[in-house]
């Protein structure tokens, strides 16, 4: 099977290019490359997949060095006459859609980015699915959607409509205009909410990464609400593991969808939605010992109050994940942590 895999220079997306090609699957990568965290790290986790910086130019498709059945190509889902000709070139049989503007907080300051990317790009991204007969649409969600629902664990099954960031309602919009299409037009979408993914080659704006550069550093660390708030870390490898499972099974139509008690998560239309988690919130001090353990370093801390958009605890029901695919997360964030810190260590030399 050929898929399409935007975002392939993102974190997610490294480790799902690697994951898809162990498990035999022929990938195109596609990213833009832009500036909104360090491109360099993009560019290494490429080389790392055997795509080298040399090859990479716009629109234009490199092969990888080290496996024949991975290429890349930086393009913009934005550009929907070169991404639709990409489509009628490569004759894809499945797409996964990992691209997006990322981030809650750059999203209180660059609204604009996320429509491009998140809303623009992914109707593109429907339109050319709708065009080419794909057979399966899968794509990231993000428990952000969850924002002012408090019932824990969260459930898909559970309303999402209080969004508290520009970004987590341009992710809400995705689930949304995704039904649509497959209502419509019969295409099988998947749509993944992820927790709070962490791992080597991690994103320089997530917490994990932010605290041991600054512990490594001997700099202070910012702890919201004095550390308290808690997250259900889920290490990537699970994550590009259900990725894979998940692509290799298209949803199906719900019998038992009932319009005047209608389940969120199922649909009529040949339509899914799953959390992607570890279902063990962890507090952030806990993260943060993990890392002063793990680097052997104590942490310098500024505490400051909870930052607008933030939501103080996610925790993923992942019962529907574990029953349709046998997902059961394996790495403890103990394990994961000193992964990371490794990593760390050996890419930038502390």
């Amino acid at each position: 099977m050929k898929v399409l895999l935007t975002g392939s220079a993102g974190f997610i997306g490294y480790h799902t290019a690697l994951k898809l090609l162990s498990a035999g699957f022929e990938v195109v990568g596609l990213d833009n490359l832009n500036e909104y965290y360090d491109v360099n790290l993009k560019l290494s986790r490429l080389a790392d997949a055997g795509i080298d910086k040399d090859t990479i130019g716009y629109n234009k498709a490199g092969t990888s060095r080290i496996n024949p059945n991975y290429k890349f190509i930086r393009l913009q889902l934005e550009d929907s006459e070169n991404l639709s000709c990409l489509f009628g070139r490569e004759k894809f049989d499945m797409v996964c859609n990992l691209a997006a503007q990322a981030g809650v907080r750059y999203s209180l300051e660059n609204p604009s980015a996320y429509i491009s990317s998140n809303i623009e790009g992914f109707t593109n991204i429907l339109e050319s699915c709708r065009k080419n007969n794909i057979k399966h649409l899968v794509y990231a969600s993000s428990s952000s959607v969850y924002g002012l629902n408090r019932r824990m664990p969260f459930s898909v099954t559970h309303n999402v409509d209080h969004p508290i960031s520009l970004y987590a309602a341009t992710k809400k919009s995705n689930e949304l205009m995704a039904h649509a299409y497959s209502y419509l037009f019969g295409i099988p979408s998947t749509g993944l909410r992820f927790f709070t993914v962490y791992g080597p080659w991690g994103r320089p704006d997530m917490a994990i990464f932010l605290f041991t550069r600054a512990i490594l550093e001997g700099k202070p660390i910012d702890l919201y609400k004095e550390g308290s708030m808690e997250r259900d870390f889920t290490y990537v490898d699970d994550v590009a593991d259900a990725i894979t499972r998940i692509l290799c099974k298209s949803p199906e139509s719900d019998p038992d969808w009932n319009g005047i008690n209608p389940n969120p998560s199922t649909s009529p239309a040949p339509y899914k939605i799953y959390n992607v988690g570890n279902d063990k919130p962890v507090k952030v001090t806990t993260i943060v010992s993990e890392i002063e353990k793990a680097t052997g370093r104590k942490a310098l801390i500024n505490y400051l109050p909870v930052q607008p958009g933030d939501v103080e605890k996610t925790w993923a029901d992942i019962s529907d994940l574990a029953k349709d695919f046998n997902y059961a997360p394996s790495t403890t964030v103990s394990v994961g942590i000193a992964r990371f810190v490794k990593w760390y260590r050996d890419f930038y030399k502390k």
